[in-house]
């Protein structure tokens, strides 16, 4: 079945710039984002201590500044085609990920310590900045992942749909259940919920979010997620139609 109604944000996707689990440039993914109809995606790389492409000895001030290449990337490219491109970023603790909306590189910059800061710390560090942190793929299994831990009192949101868990293309892992699993978290919590797919690759599997109007930045969408307004969540079953 194929919707058309909104507009649709992607949340969750990576580049090679700054995740090494990706394959594709911020530019590339830009560019298929844009020729599949969304609006909009948000930027959110592998943080520090998690599978980052950005090499760890450098200086806070030179690794940040690579990291966000595949944001500044994405988002050159996006001015170019219409799509609108925002920044967050995915940070673990021990295969325990989060995803951080609403601060920018310059925030990263004039605050080092949030690359050791604890869960508590994290939750915050992001809040005193006026970002918003979802709990990612909650309860994702993975090799990875040696145990399910969960912060509620820590988090502002949680991702209830990850389309890398539903979606029919080869690059979806086969387990809605995990999805199942995080909606019945969040409305255990009455906890707002985020989308995403979880892109890597341009290989497009039609995740992400779809708000009743065009959203103004990374602010707006901190907004639209706490207030709920989002139309539909989509799980990767679904293509957008231009």
């Amino acid at each position: 079945m194929k919707i058309k109604e909104g507009f649709l944000y992607e949340t969750h996707m990576h580049t090679s710039e700054g995740s090494a689990c990706a394959c594709s440039t911020g530019a590339e993914m830009a560019r298929a984002y844009a020729e599949s109809g969304y609006t909009g995606i948000i930027v959110t790389d592998h943080f520090y201590y998690g599978n980052t492409a950005v090499d760890r000895k450098l200086p806070w001030q030179e690794w940040v500044e690579r990291y966000c290449l595949g944001y500044e990337h994405a988002k050159a490219q996006g001015d170019k085609l219409g799509l609108q491109v925002f920044f967050g970023w995915e940070s673990c603790y021990s295969a325990t990920e989060f995803l951080v909306y609403g601060l920018d590189k310059e925030w990263l910059l004039s605050h080092p310590e949030i690359k050791d800061a604890t869960v508590e710390e994290q939750f915050q560090l992001v809040h005193e900045g006026g970002g918003m942190i979802s709990h990612a793929h909650p309860f994702r299994e993975a090799d990875y992942i040696k145990e399910v831990r969960l912060f509620p009192e820590y988090v502002d949101a949680v991702e209830g749909v990850n389309a890398c868990h539903s979606g029919r293309t080869k690059k979806c892992h086969g387990h809605p259940e995990y999805n199942d699993l995080a909606i019945e978290y969040a409305e255990k919590y009455g906890l707002p919920m985020t989308a995403g797919a979880d892109q890597h690759i341009t290989d497009m599997i039609y995740g992400g979010m779809v708000f009743p109007r065009r959203l103004a930045d990374i602010h707006d969408f901190v907004r639209a997620v706490m207030g709920r307004e989002a139309l539909r969540m989509l799980d990767g079953t679904e293509k957008w139609e231009i």
